[in-house]
């Protein structure tokens, strides 16, 4: 995980339909990458890319490399440069690396209202309510709310659900017990961890962990052989 940015490389199951608060851009390492949209439709390339919002579900792969953009930084404007509503085949992304990511990763975005950027930014202190956060950067409840659905394409309290996850993931990565994890994200308990978590990444907690150790394994080995 870095700024803007998080990287996942290895093996994906069969997951359920879900909507994260981030693009998403699956690469292939092998062949190309399948998925479903919400309506059912099939997509196959060698890399592709959905915006946030947008449902999907993944089949299943032996080895991927996923990056989640935050909408918020500098390398997302490329991305909706690239993309329309929906889930785009992205072949020129097949070759995307993290220093790719990275170096536009922490810059803010030039495409959202700075109003926006510093809403997301407080979001991150969970005892901000939307009132208060609407006051802080000079707009009323309901523009905010507007400008949110206009800009990112969600209600802000998908993205605070989102940054929760993030932290929650981190603490999964760092080898921590799922109920661990659910607070240190502000969760009330690891069942509304689980539910948010397979809403969002279309998985549930447990399932993500075997997925960072088998990722982790695959990660060690190549080590090895070098």
């Amino acid at each position: 995980m870095g700024d803007g940015y998080a990287l996942y490389q290895g093996g994906v199951t069969e997951g359920t339909l879900h909507r994260h608060a981030a693009f998403q851009v699956a690469i292939a390492v092998h062949g190309e990458v399948a998925m479903d949209d919400a309506s059912g439709t099939h997509h196959r390339d060698v890399a592709l890319l959905v915006p946030p919002m947008v449902g999907h579900r993944l089949h299943p792969a032996k080895a991927l490399r996923i990056f989640y953009v935050e909408p918020h930084c500098a390398f997302a404007d490329e991305l909706r440069a690239l993309c329309g509503s929906g889930i785009t085949p992205a072949p020129a992304m097949s070759s995307l690396s993290e220093a790719d990511v990275r170096a536009a990763g922490g810059r803010p975005s030039s495409e959202i209202d700075g109003r926006l950027l510093d809403a997301m930014r407080a979001l991150l202190d969970e005892q901000t309510s939307m009132t208060a956060l609407a006051a802080q950067v000079s707009l009323s409840p309901q523009r905010l709310r507007a400008l949110a659905r206009a800009e990112l394409g969600m209600p802000l309290t998908r993205w605070r659900i989102w940054r929760r996850l993030a932290r929650s993931a981190e603490a999964l990565r760092e080898g921590q017990p799922l109920s661990v994890a659910a607070l240190t994200g502000g969760f009330a308990d690891q069942s509304h961890f689980t539910r948010e978590m397979r809403r969002m990444m279309g998985l549930t907690p447990a399932e993500a962990v075997r997925a960072l150790a088998a990722a982790s394994g695959i990660e060690r080995d190549r080590a090895g052989d070098r």
